[in-house]
């Protein structure tokens, strides 16, 4: 039976009112917390960086003005680190005066127009960087402040609205596949393949031919450690080979930047644009920033962008406000030059690239406005929002899509913010935008991926599998390949009987070591969750983290473990402890960073995709009434035995899995109470 097609107009009209509905609810929170947080309450949440100093600034990519902003000494503790926080690359944030401890909530709210505008370029350390708009830095002591991401929003937007507006004459046979009016061409044979890399396994190759004969359309399902990414650097360079120009998007910056770091190798001709997470040397190399600094072409900007920054340097050692207003003036123009003949650089730089790399938003950037591609590749397309894959796609006749749709969807903050019974009253309405007004798709969310609907509207037929997996125990494998994976995942020799005392370092047998899973049964009521609203600082913390849960005891017993571990010789390069809860991680970070500083922590969503010897999930949910909230979905497993076999089939299944198959133990808290 045929798919039923979807109208392109109809779900762009949808998508459109579910973007407008997601910004909202991204922008309330961000104006909730600047108005009701002190800057403290909001660094300690991971949203700011407080008591910064200016160190140094330099005209960057587009001639924007980079801060380098440090901690201030005089307010450093001891120590001249960055504290924890949650300000990554590519973050959209706010630089300004900081407010005194005691502002009040209307200085606060009035940071935004007082400060600049800026995006993060680069996270280190010591410091952070921030590509602004304007010539002049700021003085005295600042804070940087993370915003809801608007550009974004703006370019999903301008996709929707292009295709809503679209005729059905104007489809492209791609738009036309992607939405079910005509089905995919059946594959083309492509002969025999000379491998670049002959270790790949029967299922990385079949899934490698089957990309390179589809004529529009190939999903590639990757569940975890099964070598996605390096089966995308095969096909990139078999593509290359072709004579085929690609273009590689992914929904996050260390997403893209894995990829180049992979590709580096292999000499091709390639352009990263936008700015590396990674600063290795293979990565910035590729980097647009870079190249404009360094290649050939660059030759032709490099002598206003001295003169630039040496007149950057010399605003700071002017005191004559007359000079200063003429040294900006002179910026000004020079920056119109720079621009101009940037903007030429870079078009010959990308013109001679095989291989684009970029963020799925970056790929709408005024680089790629006339490129045209042959393929383009998302990777982690799971992750990613529909909406943001269409950003590169009109630059392709066909593209390849990466990722698992069976791990986490795409973090949604209008769906946590609403019950989805009120999102799908919502859509029932007529939405009205710039291209017009219609009919909405009941039902539909953001949760819902280009990979998701086109495994829906055409099953395996777009799909291969890769099935060999390279980063777990065969035991810990066994319970997601038979419950998610239709019992089609088999362990590599190479890890299938690994355990922590076999690391190739010293490292003593324990009970802790021997065992490839252990499972700490928190049943019985001494491991009560606790709600953040119930603490004393609910009109601070309770506001930044809500309805979070956290579980003191079970913090304690994390921290025991991770003590046992250590102690047996386990690096704390290798330990990391996740936990979906931003409150447990707030109440693990306090309770282990300081006697174990080498140890990650992460959430459940931020550490998808990422690889350590021990991982220790933190249950936290525990209460009488068995509720597991937001945990009841499937991709996310958390909780006490007890609590989870509640209601839900799935959470069930695990429990009875763990009790058959870990090392099953009951803590102490007796024992806990005396490390406390």
């Amino acid at each position: 039976m045929p798919p039923s097609p979807l109208s392109p107009t109809t779900f762009a009209t949808t998508q459109l009112s579910l973007l407008t509905t997601e910004l909202e609810s991204e922008v309330l929170t961000t104006t909730t917390l600047l108005t009701s947080s002190t800057p403290t309450a909001l660094s300690r949440a991971g949203l700011a960086l407080t008591n910064l100093l200016l160190v140094s600034q330099r005209t960057g990519l587009g001639g924007k003005t980079v801060l380098e902003l440090s901690p201030d000494p005089a307010t450093a503790s001891g120590s001249e680190d960055l504290p924890e926080h949650g300000i990554r690359v590519g973050d959209l944030v706010v630089v300004g005066e900081q407010p005194s401890g005691s502002a009040r909530k209307r200085e606060i709210q009035e940071l935004e127009g007082k400060g600049m505008r800026g995006v993060v370029t680069r996270v280190g350390r010591r410091a952070v960087w921030v590509a602004v708009e304007g010539e002049e830095g700021p003085t005295g002591r600042v804070w940087v402040v993370k915003l809801a991401d608007e550009v974004t929003f703006k370019r999903m937007n301008q996709v929707m609205t292009r295709i809503q507006k679209m005729g059905s004459d104007e489809y492209s046979t791609l738009i036309r596949v992607l939405f079910g009016i005509d089905s995919p061409t059946p594959v083309q044979d492509v002969g025999d393949i000379e491998w670049v890399d002959d270790s790949l396994n029967e299922s990385q190759k079949d899934a490698i031919r089957f990309a390179l004969g589809s004529r529009e359309v190939a999903l590639i399902h990757g569940p975890p450690g099964t070598g996605k990414t390096h089966t995308l650097i095969e096909l990139i360079l078999q593509m290359v080979k072709r004579g085929l120009r690609v273009l590689v998007c992914g929904p996050s910056n260390i997403s893209v930047d894995n990829i180049v770091e992979r590709l580096a190798p292999h000499k091709l001709p390639i352009v990263r644009l936008g700015h590396p997470a990674r600063l290795l040397p293979s990565v910035l190399h590729h980097s647009l920033d870079i190249l404009t600094r360094d290649s050939s072409a660059a030759e032709i900007i490099q002598d206003v962008r001295k003169e630039m920054d040496t007149k950057q340097a010399s605003v700071r050692k002017t005191k004559s406000a007359r000079e200063r207003k003429a040294i900006y003036l002179d910026l000004r123009e020079l920056r119109k030059e720079f621009r101009n003949r940037e903007r030429k650089c870079i078009s010959t730089l990308i013109k001679g690239s095989k291989v684009v790399l970029a963020t799925l938003h970056g790929a709408g950037g005024y680089q790629l406005k006339d490129e045209v591609f042959d393929v383009v590749v998302v990777d982690e397309a799971s992750q990613a929002l529909e909406a943001q894959c269409w950003v590169p796609l009109w630059k392709a006749k066909k593209v390849v899509l990466a990722g698992d749709h069976l791990q986490l969807p795409p973090t949604i903050k209008s769906l946590n913010s609403k019950s989805k019974s009120e999102i799908k009253s919502e859509t029932k309405s007529e939405v009205k935008s710039e291209g017009g007004g219609g009919e909405i798709i009941k039902g539909m969310t953001l949760e819902t991926t280009l990979f998701d609907r086109l495994i829906e509207l055409y099953g395996d037929t777009v799909k291969r599998m890769l099935t060999t997996q390279y980063r777990m125990h065969s035991l810990i494998m066994q319970f997601p390949s038979d419950t998610l994976y239709s019992s089609l995942l088999i362990a590599a020799n190479s890890v299938k009987s690994r355990l922590l005392s076999t690391l190739p370092y010293d490292v003593l047998e324990t009970e802790d070591t021997t065992e490839p899973l252990i499972f700490f049964d928190t049943q019985g009521g001494d491991f009560p969750e606790k709600n953040e609203e119930e603490e004393e600082e609910k009109g601070k913390k309770g506001r930044l983290l809500g309805d979070s849960k956290s579980n003191e005891m079970e913090a304690l017993l994390v921290r025991r473990h991770v003590g046992n571990l250590v102690e047996a010789g386990v690096k704390e390069e290798d330990i990391a402890i996740i936990t979906p809860y931003n409150a447990q991680l707030a109440l693990i970070s306090r309770t282990i960073k300081e006697t174990f500083p080498g140890i990650e922590l992460g959430s459940v969503d931020g550490f998808q995709g990422r690889e350590k010897e021990a991982i220790i999930v933190s249950l936290v949910r525990s209460n009488p009434e068995k509720e597991v909230g937001f945990l009841g979905e499937k991709r996310r497993l958390n909780g006490d035995s007890e609590t989870l076999s509640g209601n839900n089939k799935f959470l069930k299944s695990w429990m009875v899995f763990l009790e058959e198959k870990a090392d099953l133990r009951y803590p102490d808290v007796g024992e806990l109470n005396s490390i406390s």
